[in-house]
């Protein structure tokens, strides 16, 4: 089984590297005995993030999720890098491809296919819902220092 690598790591940061994009097939994540899904790797405690969770997933032409799911906090932000699909959120079922970013509430039932002649490649972020403030849209600082390379 595939796993990630940590290519540099001080107390402000954390820099992991998943592969090449098409080699993520070669990952395998373990829910249960019974579900094991191929071709997705979560990627949050490998870098050490505080308060969201991440994880690529490339799923082959027809293949499926198998499963809808809801989470009880959790939001998700769905990015599909490239390939063509089928989005389903509570029974209605909609067109995705690269390009296309998909928002879920927590409740929603979701769940994602490939109906495309090409590898699906997503990137989902999961974080805590109704947590976003208009505070945190400023809380970035422009630094007057020169950057060195």
């Amino acid at each position: 089984m595939k796993e990630t690598k940590i290519i540099a790591k001080a107390e402000n940061f954390t820099a992991t590297d998943f592969g090449k994009m098409s080699d993520l097939k070669d990952y395998i994540l373990e829910f249960t005995p019974e579900i094991k899904v191929s071709g997705k790797v979560f990627g949050g405690q490998s870098v050490n993030a505080t308060g969201s969770e991440f994880s690529f997933q490339v799923m082959v032409p027809g293949q499926e999720t198998g499963f809808l799911h809801t989470h009880k906090n959790h939001e998700k932000l769905y990015f599909f890098l490239s390939g063509k699909g089928k989005f389903q959120v509570d029974g209605e079922v909609f067109p995705v491809q690269e390009g296309s970013v998909v928002k879920v509430a927590p409740a929603g039932k979701r769940s994602v296919r490939n109906n495309g002649a090409e590898p699906l490649l997503m990137l989902c972020v999961q974080y805590r819902g109704a947590t976003f403030t208009a505070e945190d849209a400023t809380d970035g600082d422009i630094l007057n220092e020169k950057v060195e390379w």
